[in-house]
């Protein structure tokens, strides 16, 4: 009886082991696949950090982060190159599909990943630092904090390259001579580790493959996790584009303008605030100059008081001067490849200029047009003397017989007289010249 006791101690203990081992082991070994398309920004950058985070929590195999992006922000590939180098878990960047890039920030990341693979058909390089610098000054600071800025970019790629034990003088090429390589180069230049056909065509030549600290990584029968941004990240992912928040904020602004002149149904409000509400989301995320808004707000301001004080299209012309300025500056992302396009700028300040040349200001003229009904508007009617006003008498004025007062002498019977204003129901008539 002791020993059947004892026995099912046992068996009960080994049975919760085994439940604690395969709890444990839930999402352990499997390979987490992260999709990175577009402009490298605070919101990939914030991405791709999860997806680190959610494989070493899992304590995934791998990370594979397939990559297609012309470049972005150099503070935003800076943390995600730091995410990696810092990894528990290996990382794999993967230049694909067949067609994609790494270029400028991307190639960066690609140097950063413990495993740096393309596809066919793919390039790598071209990392010249480009930055919005010394605005108004001289050309020799200029050229200073530019040398400066690549100087550092150089230092830092050299030192990404060596910690993986890549390519360190092509890395200096691609910042300081913007040289870029095919899949097939890179390889041959000790640039990257492998050259996949596909996704799945990766995952079969990553079986097996042994890491230079001697891990050694297995792929065969692994569960492959798809990483997906979250709603609030697909968000602002759209709101990272200068493009759309630039849109958005030129469209609330005039919407704006055109509730507080012509008050109705609050369509105007409401379409507005929505559009500003998200621009100011788009405006945290990316870098902007602060010279550029001001000149937005100062070119929509003189526009508006061309409305109010017609000087002949001048304020306007200014106006639109001050908003194109306004538009080219408004973002230190002078790479027109993930900055704003200058077809965006035009297309969108002309668009705003004829809608408020012949909408708005058509609407503001019309309601500093006279009244021509009502008692305010009898005044500059012209009527005529019924009976002598000396200085009262009787005058009949759009198709009415009013009492009158004259304040030009005695007006005579059948003199025309001109309405200049009214005394209760009394018009104040003069003669008419």
């Amino acid at each position: 009886m002791e020993y059947l006791h004892s026995a099912m101690k046992q068996l009960i203990v080994a049975t919760l082991l085994v439940l604690l081992t395969a709890v444990s082991a839930v999402g352990a070994g499997d390979v987490f696949h992260l999709v990175l398309t577009g402009s490298i920004n605070p919101v990939s950058r914030d991405i791709v950090k999860r997806a680190i985070s959610q494989a070493e929590e899992a304590h995934g195999e791998m990370l594979i982060i397939e990559l297609n992006t012309p470049g972005g922000l150099g503070e935003s590939m800076r943390d995600i190159v730091m995410a990696e180098l810092a990894a528990t878990v290996p990382v794999v960047v993967f230049v694909g599909p067949p067609g994609a890039r790494a270029a400028s920030a991307g190639a960066i990341i690609t140097l950063a990943a413990d495993v740096a693979a393309m596809a066919p058909g793919t390039n790598i390089g071209a990392a010249h630092p480009v930055e919005l610098i010394g605005t108004g000054g001289e050309e020799g600071q200029d050229k200073t904090m530019t040398e400066k800025v690549t100087n550092d970019a150089v230092a830092f790629a050299k030192s990404v390259a060596q910690e993986r034990g890549r390519n360190v003088e092509w890395a200096e090429k691609a910042v300081r001579e913007s040289s870029s390589l095919t899949a097939q180069e890179a390889l041959d230049q000790g640039v990257i580790d492998l050259i996949a056909a596909d996704f799945s065509d990766l995952l079969n030549k990553l079986d097996g493959y042994t890491l230079p600290d001697g891990r050694v990584l297995h792929t065969a029968g692994r569960r492959v996790v798809e990483v997906h941004p979250s709603l609030r990240e697909r968000l602002l992912g759209y709101l990272a584009d200068p493009n759309i928040v630039y849109v958005l904020f030129i469209i609330g602004l005039y919407a704006l303008i055109y509730e507080f002149f012509h008050p109705g149904i609050g369509f105007g409000l409401a379409a507005g605030g929505i559009c500003l509400t998200l621009a100011f989301f788009g405006l945290q995320i990316l870098p902007v100059n602060v010279v550029g808004v001001i000149l937005i707000l100062f070119g929509v301001g003189l526009m508006v008081l061309d409305a109010f004080t017609p000087t002949h299209g001048i304020l306007t012309t200014g106006g639109v001067v001050s908003l194109l300025i306004g538009s080219f500056t408004l973002f230190n992302i002078p790479n027109r490849t993930i900055g704003l396009s200058w077809t965006t700028i035009f297309l969108t300040v002309g668009t705003v200029t004829a809608l408020f040349l012949f909408i708005i200001s058509k609407g503001l003229l019309i309601q500093r047009k006279r009244p021509v009904t009502g008692t305010v508007g009898m005044i500059g009617k012209e009527g005529t003397a019924r009976t002598a006003l000396d200085p009262d008498g009787k005058v009949f004025v759009h198709g009415e017989y009013w009492n009158a007062r004259s304040t030009a002498g005695r007006i005579e019977a059948g003199e025309k007289v001109v309405v200049e204003g009214m005394d209760g129901k009394i018009l104040i008539v003069r003669r008419a010249s």
